[in-house]
């Protein structure tokens, strides 16, 4: 995932020598501390892992954030959010707020507006005041990046310095999500983008007319200077290398009195990177998939194992304008009883690939909250039947040619199968998924991409199918997930990096529904709040969704994150595993994140 400036990767390096960390001064391997060890290396500091885009392809550019962003933002995931913070994170468990750019919020749903009321007295990382200016330029991006949060706004406002107001055409249940959630943006560097997006909207203008296209795409080639960043960590920028950056103590920002690390390492790469940094002790914690086998070598080291879930998982996407022939429906749901989930998630992440059972494009553990009984036994679960795909197949005009099937028109059915190669349990998935439907007769070529070229073909549509991410993990809200599966990857979202992602036509046909527009049906699934209401949307989505499968789900992912602590380490104690704060998903409100910034999570002494 990383551009590196010299011809030996670090991720080449691992394979073929196996060291442990390459340090920005050189090859120092860092070995953990035990309690044999003479004190605590780099005390004080917090060890992390993440993959991230080093300067010049890695940018300060964070419009959109998290829900619509510029590609390549230096750091992404979370913590993204040390630097550049949202207003709240949200207690899964609790389902309440814990509030920081923002001392609270309220929806008025009588006025039909939302309302942020900014702390008093914080300030940018450069002593700019940060006030509801802020929240306005941070909308008029997000609308010029066409992020789905202005599915619901009317007009925004800036009633006073530490007030900002968003009228919305209609109360909506996931509107505090948005703009709570998002990573608020300076006005010194952004307002001029965002003086010339309220400009267009002035003017009449909307996110399709060229004015608009031409100002995104000149948007996601602006590359600020400098990164102003409210919370209480930023880059130094001369400790950035392909292999580690540094994350110093921003004096200024949010929080930063209450967090009691001094300096976040941030380890670079994907799980083939990561790995021996785990093993050796140099990663306190890391978010990333890991083998079965790799899981099982940190237990037999001691590391605590914490097992959030993910609330999604990868599934395949097709690019349906350069492949019509599966444009059929009862071509993708030949394909789906031609895999066995329950192989894929096991071969890929062990415990943590639990096969999914409802394929109902969001979180088996929440359909049963969403889908009434009567509707789930309408939900097809697409169990594991070559028979069932074969006549379906059939049915679809395709034929069997020897242990080879041709389409319809009569070509065979021969395709590539893209996955990015430094995920691990990707690479897994695809190549199990691979296996499985060549043998079925449906030939699949597979292809390991470099995530940062990945990325990128997928938003231009320069793939035949993929494996990328079904689901959300954003929020315990069905919206999101159908968001994900249908907007984020297809061309409402995509056309601002130029191309048509998946090119799924939005404008469907069903035999539940008749004929449906699913961008109105996702948007009014997350409208209102009444819950009658938004269920009867959820469900509507929801058998939409599993009768057309767009996106065909493998399995849901949980999380299997090796953490050290104790006695001899830099952390003092991570949380147990049957902490409530680990109902968190890792990729929205991080626990260890949430921990650090409450001042919960300690060095050792």
């Amino acid at each position: 995932m990383t551009p590196n400036d010299f011809d030996l990767s670090r991720r080449r390096l691992f394979q073929m020598v196996g060291v442990g960390a390459v340090g920005a001064t050189g090859l120092v391997a860092l070995s953990a501390c035990s309690k044999a060890d003479p004190g605590i290396q780099d005390k004080g500091a917090f060890h992390g892992a993440y993959p991230y885009e080093q300067p010049p392809d890695g940018h300060y550019n964070c419009g959109g954030a998290p829900y619509a962003p510029v590609l390549k933002f230096i750091m992404e995931g979370p913590y993204r959010d040390l630097m550049v913070l949202p207003s709240a994170y949200y207690y899964w468990d609790k389902k309440e707020w814990e509030y920081m750019l923002a001392e609270g919020s309220a929806l008025d749903v009588e006025n039909e507006t939302f309302t942020v009321n900014l702390r008093s007295g914080l300030t940018w990382s450069n002593g700019d005041p940060i006030t509801s200016a802020d929240y306005e330029t941070t909308l008029w991006i997000q609308w010029l990046q066409n992020a789905p949060s202005w599915a619901s706004i009317e007009s925004i406002e800036a009633a006073d310095e530490l007030t900002f107001v968003v009228h919305l055409s209609s109360p909506s249940a996931v509107i505090e999500r948005y703009i709570l959630r998002g990573n608020v943006l300076p006005t010194s560097i952004y307002g001029e983008w965002a003086d010339k997006v309220k400009a267009l909207v002035e003017d009449g203008k909307t996110r399709a007319d060229d004015e608009a296209q031409t100002l995104a795409e000149e948007f996601n080639a602006f590359r600020p200077e400098e990164l102003l960043v409210s919370g209480p960590f930023n880059i130094d920028p001369d400790r950035v290398t392909d292999t580690e950056m540094t994350l110093v103590k921003n004096d200024k920002g949010f929080a930063a009195d209450r967090v009691k690390f001094d300096k976040i390492v941030i380890y670079n790469g994907e799980t083939p990177a990561v790995n021996p940094l785990v093993k050796d002790g140099s990663v306190d914690y890391a978010t990333h998939a890991f083998s079965p086998n790799q899981e099982k070598a940190y237990k037999e080291l001691g590391r605590k194992i914490l097992r959030p879930p993910n609330y999604s998982g990868p599934g395949m996407f097709i690019n349906f304008k350069a492949l019509p022939e599966l444009n059929d429906p009862v071509v993708r749901r030949a394909i789906a009883h031609a895999i066995n989930r329950e192989d894929t998630g096991v071969v890929a992440l062990g415990d943590s690939g639990v096969p999914v059972q409802y394929m109902a494009g969001f979180s088996d553990i929440m359909v049963p909250d969403w889908v009434e009984a009567a509707d789930l036994e309408k939900l097809n679960k697409y169990e594991y039947d070559v028979d069932k795909a074969a006549s379906l197949l059939e049915q679809a005009g395709w034929k069997k040619d020897g242990d080879r099937w041709t389409t319809a028109d009569g070509n065979p059915a021969e395709y590539e199968l893209r996955y990015p190669g430094d995920f691990a349990d990707w690479s897994a998935a695809g190549d199990n998924v691979a296996e499985q439907l060549t043998a079925f007769g449906i030939v699949i070529t597979v292809n390991a991409v470099d995530f940062e070229q990945y990325v990128s073909n997928i938003a231009k549509g320069d793939f035949e199918i993929a494996i990328q991410t079904w689901g959300s993990s954003t929020h315990p809200h069905p919206h999101f997930a159908f968001v994900s599966d249908l907007f984020q990857h297809n061309t409402p979202i995509t056309k601002s990096s130029g191309g048509d992602g998946i090119a799924f036509d939005l404008n469907v046909e069903t035999e539940a529904f008749g004929e449906l527009n699913l961008e109105d049906v996702v948007n009014e699934a997350g409208r209102g709040l009444d819950l009658a209401e938004q269920k009867a949307n959820v469900t509507k989505a929801a058998l939409a969704f599993n009768e057309l499968l767009p996106i065909i789900p493998l399995f849901e992912r949980y999380g299997n994150n090796p953490c050290q602590d104790g006695e001899g380490q830099r952390v003092k104690k991570f949380p147990d595993e049957d902490d409530p704060i680990l109902r968190n998903a890792a990729y929205a409100d991080n626990p260890i994140i949430m921990l650090m910034l409450t001042g919960d999570l300690e060095p050792n002494e």
